[in-house]
């Protein structure tokens, strides 16, 4: 059976001698059961090795491989060919800084996630050394979808408020922080919705919920966002009440 013509469109941009990004075409002949990456992988393989693009399980774990797919946000180890046009442009990620071709520079989304404090926070003293934190699976449940994130970017890409003000700390932060305020075993919750109910946290959100449409773990940080602002609502008028927590 003759393979497949997939005529890639792929934006270039290397800052030493390039002004700006441009597009460079590639003709790869494509298996039907390949994802985006594997012709990708086939054009630094046998056709341009200057190429530069991020990489690593091509199972959908370490998220390193999103792009802007015919332009979609999209893992290309998830996007199939068999589901795409005979011709496909591949861009680096929106709303982020290119450094080189496909690769684009994470440092803000990075400091971001530090925001959210992304870890169990104690204030009560620990068990016993011969004891555990016991969690029963409902508790878990309750968290469980928002430890699905990969933290791909796909979300920050999509998110038109993140495209506008850079600010914004941004879907995957705030889900991350929504995970760690569900879990049963942490007491940090008051510690993160002060952080991150200010005005370039949860309340700069503005619903449009593309940071969902997009995730390719179904993570829903659009719902975690929404849930954010009850929770931060909530803890502020129980701040204002007789006796309430300062």
């Amino acid at each position: 059976m003759a393979k497949r013509q997939l005529e890639l469109e792929i934006m270039r941009y290397d800052p030493e001698k390039d002004q700006e990004p441009w597009f460079q075409k590639y003709s790869v002949p494509c298996e039907e059961d390949w994802a985006i990456l594997d012709a990708v992988n086939y054009v630094k393989e046998n056709l341009d090795t200057t190429l530069s693009y991020r990489w690593s399980c091509h199972m959908m774990v370490c998220g390193s491989c999103g792009m802007m797919i015919n332009g979609e946000p999209s893992l290309t180890c998830k996007t199939f060919i068999r589901d795409l046009p005979d011709k496909v442009r591949i861009e680096p990620l929106e709303n982020f800084p290119i450094e080189r071709d496909l690769v684009v520079v994470l440092d803000d989304v990075m400091e971001k996630l530090q925001m959210a404090q992304p870890y169990i926070i104690r204030k009560d003293p620990p068990p016993p050394p011969d004891q555990e934190y016991t969690q029963s699976r409902a508790a878990l449940y309750k968290f469980k979808q928002y430890t699905m994130c990969i933290n791909c970017m796909c979300c920050y890409a999509a998110c038109p408020q993140y495209g506008l003000d850079p600010s914004f700390i941004g879907p995957a932060a705030l889900a991350m922080a929504h995970r760690y305020n569900l879990d049963s075993r942490d007491q940090g919750k008051s510690d993160r919705l002060d952080i991150l109910g200010d005005h370039d946290g949860v309340w700069d959100c503005s619903f449009v919920g593309a940071c969902s449409e997009v995730c390719p773990k179904s993570v829903d940080p659009a719902a975690a966002i929404q849930q954010m602002k009850v929770e931060g609502a909530k803890e502020f008028w129980l701040q204002k009440l007789p006796g309430g927590k300062k």
